[in-house]
């Protein structure tokens, strides 16, 4: 299964405040906000949600595709992803602009206030998806991007009968009702992390129980709390994986998504395909920066049996399928 994944590609600035966001915010005075923290330290990464998942997959085995738009500044970046095994014949340089750029500020809390700097991802909206006739996809990703294209990339799929997941993320806060509604119905998958998905029922009008009606796979991460899988009227509680230690909290949604992608490429089930998101979930979290963590196929696979070889026959499913195919 080919999976195309459109969305961000960005440079990202990660801060550190050694202190505690909520001691600085006086809930009397929010209509007056006005904060500056003196950080302790700034590093440049790779990030950008469409590349980050597909940094995850390619660890996993796959040659995903990335589509998208970048500035001038991108061609380092675009000999690491091909590196590592990301197709990148998709991404389109334009002219004249900086690539896209995340700046987070993390707390001790692992609280975060973030920025993004479009740059070169407005021109996203100009590039269609017709431009992949020759590379027909099993499954397709709208990640957070230009709001139009979003827009565009759900029309378009639907126009070409292609499945797709609608991850709106970030852009919850930018893009209509409308538009959300629009993401939603006809898609094959949405994920969302909890704070996300109450944004998205108060936008659309739609119900938590209508949404699930409406869309076959429904994920919703709850941070530590693991996630929770909504399908055909079932529900599939995911625990989460207990890291090593925490590093930085950039990009951990998006690992987990590339690790449930990468489940139903091999065909898993569910509660398979969730428990190897919440694996890579806690690498990238163990590490600082979205496309830092590294590991081995066979480490993997390693841990995942160490965290979730309690639930009988999934360590059976992961010998017999992703042993064997990721090995291959």
């Amino acid at each position: 299964m080919k999976t195309i994944c459109t969305g961000s590609i960005a440079y990202d600035y990660l801060m550190t405040f050694p202190g505690h966001f909520r001691e600085h915010i006086v809930p009397e005075r929010l209509e007056s906000i006005s904060l500056s923290f003196l950080v302790d330290s700034m590093v440049r990464q790779r990030g950008g949600v469409a590349t980050n998942i597909a940094y995850t997959m390619a660890l996993l085995g796959d040659r995903p595709i990335v589509f998208g738009t970048v500035g001038e500044d991108f061609e380092e970046y675009r000999q690491f992803l091909e590196a590592v095994g990301v197709d990148t014949r998709y991404i389109r340089v334009v002219p004249g602009v900086f690539t896209a750029s995340f700046f987070a500020n993390t707390d001790l809390d692992n609280n975060q206030i973030c920025s993004f700097y479009p740059g070169a991802m407005t021109f996203a909206r100009d590039f269609s998806l017709n431009e992949l006739k020759d590379d027909q996809p099993g499954l397709v990703i709208i990640s957070p991007n230009d709001p139009v294209a979003m827009d565009r990339y759900v029309a378009e799929c639907k126009a070409l009968g292609w499945r797709y997941i609608y991850d709106p993320s970030q852009q919850v806060v930018r893009v209509s009702g409308e538009e959300l509604r629009r993401g939603v119905e006809g898609a094959f998958g949405l994920f969302v992390n909890e704070y996300e998905f109450e944004l998205l029922q108060k936008h659309t009008g739609l119900s938590a129980t209508s949404i699930c009606a409406r869309v076959p796979l429904v994920v919703v991460t709850l941070g530590a709390k693991g996630a929770i899988i909504f399908t055909a009227g079932q529900e599939f509680h995911i625990q989460a994986v207990k890291p090593k230690h925490i590093a930085d909290p950039t990009g951990v949604g998006d690992a987990f998504r590339a690790g449930f992608v990468r489940g139903l490429q091999l065909g898993l089930d569910w509660v398979t395909c969730g428990q190897m998101g919440a694996l890579a979930a806690a690498y990238c979290l163990e590490q600082k920066g979205p496309q830092s963590h590294v590991f081995t196929r066979e480490e993997f696979v390693q841990r995942y049996r160490q965290n979730f070889d309690d639930h009988g026959a999934l360590g059976v499913l992961l010998e017999d399928s992703i042993n064997m195919v990721l090995e291959d």
